[in-house]
């Protein structure tokens, strides 16, 4: 780790400035993926900037019936909200389903937004990774990459975004309110995380003068019909090889909307609008479900150990389709 130096935060005006003047400092809350990768010197800030103090420690009804998230709830406090757990049942079941009771205790949902990827080589600075270091090649293409991309990927970059409560924002259309030296914007979560591309070490499309404030979300939350399913290795303290975030708009047996987001398998939460309207003005049915499974992974590209991803892909959604339409059943 290398020596840095550490200053607390006393506004949002404050922080933006602190960290606008200085090209090698970084923001830091909870701290459970930025100490990590402080310590694989995979990032190396030359300046902290504690935020924890400011005022973005709660969660609010918005004028238009929906719900906001302060950046610096933890994902613990966020899980069991009882506003959350009520009208955005999928969230809180996502943000349960990842880290550890002790992890959820102290990241921070701005922090969830922004956590890197698992990826072996990323954390290994002995290894070749254009994430780390654009233009030094990716060692996952030819190495073992079972946990990798099938979709969105690109010959740059084949690493996963590991967050299981972004999946759930992806599906929630949920909006990310930020503040920087211009002022302030919105990015629509669809927006927020980037695709490899020529440019793998950029992960977010937020400014480095920027600090993320909260995050909005809409009215409707499907809080009748919804599932979140994970497949992982084991039961706990285990990062998705696939998972599947799942809310259906359904009246007098029809499907009028369909939200499917998957995570575990791209750069950034995974949706497909093409396969979605699949379903709209459809029966819940198996075969309708099967042709949105193989309408998502249609343009999924596996390597030498992860395409096994793209038919478990399939059937995840199948079964989290099936969940989800079971749930409003059983309520």
């Amino acid at each position: 780790m290398n020596a840095f130096s550490y200053t607390r935060a006393l506004d949002i005006a404050g922080a933006v400035n602190e960290v606008s003047i200085n090209g090698g400092a970084q923001f830091i809350a909870g701290g459970t993926n930025l100490i990590d990768l402080m310590k694989e010197n995979v990032s190396r800030p030359n300046r902290l900037i504690d935020i924890t103090r400011l005022p973005l420690n709660r969660i609010e009804n918005t004028a238009d019936g929906g719900l906001r998230l302060g950046a610096l709830m933890t994902n613990a406090e966020t899980a069991y909200n009882a506003e959350v757990e009520k009208h955005y049942p999928i969230l809180s079941r996502a943000i349960l389903s990842g880290a550890s009771p002790q992890l959820r205790n102290m990241a921070t949902n701005g922090g969830n937004l922004l956590q890197r990827t698992r990826c072996y080589y990323f954390y290994d600075t002995a290894t070749a990774c254009n994430k780390r270091a654009r233009g030094t090649g990716c060692s996952a293409l030819e190495g073992f990459n079972r946990i990798h991309a099938v979709l969105g990927a690109s010959d740059q970059c084949i690493a996963v975004h590991p967050s299981d409560m972004c999946v759930a924002l992806a599906a929630l259309e949920a909006v990310v309110q930020v503040t920087g030296k211009n002022g302030q914007r919105a990015i629509a979560l669809a927006d927020f995380h980037r695709v490899p591309g020529e440019t793998p070490d950029i992960d977010t499309d937020l400014h480095h003068d920027e600090i993320i404030v909260s995050i909005d979300l809409p009215a409707k939350g499907f809080a009748e019909h919804y599932a979140y399913l994970k497949v992982r290795d084991r039961m706990s303290y285990a990062f998705a090889l696939v998972s599947v975030a799942v809310g259906l708009d359904i009246s007098d047996g029809m499907i009028n909307e369909a939200r499917i987001t998957l995570g575990g398998v791209a750069h950034k939460p995974w949706r497909n609008l093409e396969a979605e309207a699949v379903l709209k003005g459809k029966t819940a049915t198996a075969d309708h479900f099967q042709t949105v499974a193989e309408t998502m992974m249609c343009n999924a590209k596996g390597y030498e150990h992860n395409r096994f991803k793209i038919e478990l892909g399939k059937r995840a959604i199948v079964r989290a389709l099936k969940h989800a339409l079971q749930m409003g059943a059983a309520q």
